[in-house]
């Protein structure tokens, strides 16, 4: 048999096919399936079907033969179909025969058929937002119908899955909604002043509901509507002593909306609370203050006659006026105690004057009146004004007449029914001082008043002539002016606080900035609210003064009428910590250092009885006070030094005070030592001497002044300071030396728990000591009268009340 003719006809497909295979799967389901037919049929080969053949090395399929006599195929994937990469293939198939026999020799091929496959998607993946994070701003008030939109995408091949069917803000109870395409709006007007920045979280969705696995944040600000004003300043600034000066407004500037400027004047002001306080020249406290009003100064306090030169100074804050014609206002009277007519010395010429030149209240300044019978100076921190006299006012003739002194009201008698304070100044005063005999220089009195702290312009070079500035002698004002805007916010922005004190008083300055401003041919111009802010003073780093040296001193009676040097071996030193923690830090350890300041009083005080009069004294030669700014006044039961100078020279005056006793008294005297600085501000430890007066006469040999070692300075230990009056030690008493020297140590130690303790009965009894000498010495002195110090001989009417 010829079986080469047996093979005659080729195998008969489809022309074409159409399939779907799902990704990550090989089954392809095809459309028409898969069949080769051949009419060789029923011949063994040559009707039977042995293979499909696909054309194109791309294409990810093969066929294969599921059945060859009936010609049944099946068409998959060689290896895993991702949709994301390709969504559909196009290839040739072709069926081929067995041919004639076993080994496939003289097969036929069928025609060639186009297979398309289309892929099927899998949601596989998560939609994912554009951002992470949206920023978006309305302006208060308004509802918007979109104010952002956000997006997210989905790389899923299908638009079934690729797509986003929707958006959800999945923060709660929030102002806002958001629609399925992404855009938010505000569902109700929003506030500035109740929140200015809203945080919402928003999630997508894809059209197969998969969610996104991360949110997207979403950041709406809320604008004011824009309003004239002062922007970029803070409300609160701290300032730390010591560091100079600080910029107060280093950021600010002036919202106009646009509005078109044509000049601008800014006012800033540094305000103060009370007379005396302002420039923080003081630490006066208000009740204090008010003893101010209507003082009556003792009759030997101030001489009976001025003399036709003499100057009064005092810091004042005037208060409201009662009504449009106020009554007149007394600073200085001096009346008639119990004539029948009211008269006034020549010098009621001042009254009014301060109060007329300034005008307004709530302001201080410093005013000195000098006079040079008849010319009246008046200056106003610092500078001279033209003075109003009071017409109805006259002087009287030397007489001696009685008269009454009184410091913000004038004592009225005789032809009233009732004696009574009346003319009260209505505000605060503070430092009255009055020098008779002698007008200050405008250089001094400008140097009386300079402010301690204030307001600064810094780099005054580069605000350009094209600003006009103004700072008042007290500095506590500031006036610039100008056309240019951009220029004036620069300027604004070189304003600086100063306070030049070592120990400034910490609290509040507040601050006000006034502006005014014209507008370019507007009949209506923008108007700009005043603004309020605080200058912060931190606590300062607070001085420890400690008060060292020989706590027992031994001495025959019969020595102490040449007079003993009680405090030779005296030491006083003060010192600060920048401990944030300064009562905790040990005081030992080296942390602190000494500095150099000044006090203004120490007190030596007499403890138990008190020295007898003619018998026993505490003497200071003047030759002692030379070159220095201190007097002293003695009394019998104490000494006290006072005025403003370095601590180096109080240690050298108070090493030269000597104890004197001219008759046999006990056994011992104790005294006690404290200093001040500040009007007490800031106070020593109580430095506590004892003397041992020995009566036998066999006591001729005995110890001196065994001394304490003073605290943060090297420790030495002196066994016996020689003296040329007692040398010799006595070895019994030397055992109590040593315990005695112990003890002080001891005391010296403890001795800083005193520092910060206010002045106790016994410092104010001392204090007063000073008016006193003032008593003794009479008009000689230059006589400060300052009733906030005056503890005993200051008195207030009843009648009246400080407004």
């Amino acid at each position: 048999m010829n079986v080469i003719n047996m093979n005659k006809h080729k195998p008969w497909i489809e022309t074409s096919y159409h399939g779907v295979i799902s990704e990550n799967t090989d089954v392809v389901l095809l459309d028409p399936p898969l069949v080769a037919l051949d009419k060789d049929a029923p011949v063994p080969y040559a009707g039977e079907i042995c293979g499909f053949h696909v054309h194109g090395l791309s294409a990810p399929f093969e066929a294969v033969v599921l059945n060859r006599t009936s010609g049944e195929g099946h068409l998959r994937a060689r290896g895993p179909i991702d949709c994301e990469r390709q969504r559909e293939f196009t290839f040739i198939i072709q069926a081929h025969d067995c041919g004639t026999g076993p080994e496939g020799h003289g097969e036929k091929r069928s025609h060639k058929a186009v297979v398309h496959v289309q892929v099927g998607d899998v949601n596989e993946f998560s939609p994912v937002f554009g951002q992470l994070e949206y920023h978006g701003s309305v302006t208060e008030g308004k509802v918007y119908d979109s104010i952002l939109q956000v997006q997210a995408s989905d790389q899923d091949c299908s638009p079934q899955y690729s797509q986003i069917c929707n958006y959800q803000i999945t923060s709660h109870d929030t102002a806002f909604a958001i629609d399925r395409n992404g855009n938010i709006r505000n569902t109700e007007s929003l506030s500035f002043d109740k929140k200015s920045h809203y945080k919402i979280h928003v999630t997508a969705f894809d059209c197969g509901q998969k969610r996104a696995t991360q949110d997207a944040v979403v950041h709406i600000h809320v604008k004011p509507i824009c309003k004239p004003g002062w922007q970029g300043w803070s409300k609160l600034i701290d300032y730390e002593p010591g560091t100079g000066s600080k910029l107060l407004f280093p950021k600010m500037h002036l919202e106009t909306c646009a509005g078109s400027v044509s000049w601008i004047r800014s006012t800033v002001e540094l305000e103060t609370s009370g007379a005396g306080r302002g420039c923080d020249r003081q630490s006066y406290s208000e009740r204090a203050l008010q003893k101010l009003c209507a003082a009556k100064i003792p009759d030997w306090v101030v001489p009976q006659n001025l003399t036709h030169q003499f100057t009064i100074t005092t810091w004042m804050k005037h208060g409201p006026s009662p009504g449009q014609r106020a009554e007149k206002e007394t600073l200085l009277c001096n009346s008639d105690k119990t004539d029948l007519t009211l008269k006034w010395e020549r010098y009621r010429e001042i009254v009014g004057i301060v109060g007329k030149e300034k005008g307004g209240h709530g302001v201080e300044w410093g005013a000195s009146i000098c006079i040079d019978f008849p010319v009246v100076t008046l200056y106003v921190d610092g500078v001279t004004y033209d003075p109003y006299l009071v017409t109805d006012d006259w002087p009287i003739h030397s007489s001696q007449i009685d008269v009454q002194l009184t410091v913000g009201a004038c004592w009225q008698g005789g032809e009233v029914s009732k004696a009574k304070f009346t003319q009260y100044f209505r505000g605060s005063l503070s430092g009255l001082t009055i020098r008779p005999g002698k007008t200050e220089s405008q250089k001094i009195i400008s140097c009386l008043q300079a402010c301690k702290e204030g307001l600064d312009i810094t780099s005054l070079e580069s605000l350009g002539q094209r600003i006009k500035f103004h700072l008042n002698p007290a500095q506590s004002l500031v006036v610039m002016e100008g056309e240019d805007l951009e220029q004036m916010n620069a300027a604004l922005r070189k304003v600086s606080y100063i306070n030049s004190r070592q120990f400034p008083t910490k609290g509040a300055r507040h601050l006000r900035i006034s502006t005014a401003v014209q507008c370019f041919g507007e009949d209506v111009c923008i108007s700009v609210p005043d603004i309020e802010a605080v200058v912060m003073v931190m606590q300062p780093s607070e001085p420890y003064i400690t008060i060292t040296g020989a706590e027992h001193l031994t001495v025959p009676a019969s020595d102490l009428a040449l007079g003993l040097s009680l405090f030779r071996d005296l030491h006083i030193i003060s010192t600060v910590t920048k401990s944030d923690e300064q009562t905790k830090t040990d005081h030992r350890s080296g942390a602190l250092k000494e500095i150099a300041h000044n006090l203004d009083y120490c007190d030596i005080m007499v403890l138990g009885e008190e020295l007898r009069v003619g018998l026993e004294s505490l003497e200071l030669h003047h030759s002692a006070l030379l070159g220095k700014h201190l007097e002293y006044a003695n009394s019998s039961t104490g000494m006290s030094i006072y005025g403003v100078d370095s601590i180096s020279h109080y240690t050298e005056v108070i090493r030269q005070v000597r104890y004197e006793s001219r008759q046999t008294v006990d056994s011992v005297r104790t005294f006690r030592l404290t200093c001040s600085e500040l009007n007490g501000r800031y106070t020593s430890d109580q430095y506590t001497l004892q003397v041992n007066i020995l009566h036998s006469e066999e006591a001729i040999e005995h110890v001196n002044h065994a001394m304490a070692p003073p605290k943060y300075m090297q420790i030495i230990h002196p066994t016996v300071i020689e003296s040329n009056n007692y040398s010799i030690v006595v070895p019994a008493v030397a055992t109590a030396v040593i315990v005695v020297c112990i003890a002080a140590l001891l005391v010296v130690l403890l001795g800083v728990y005193r520092l910060n303790q206010p002045l106790n009965q016994e410092h104010i009894h001392t204090h007063a000591l000073r008016e006193k000498q003032a008593e003794r010495d009479g008009s000689s002195l230059s006589i400060t009268v300052n009733p906030l110090e005056v503890r005993q001989t200051v008195y207030m009417p009843k009648q009246h009340k400080t407004p």
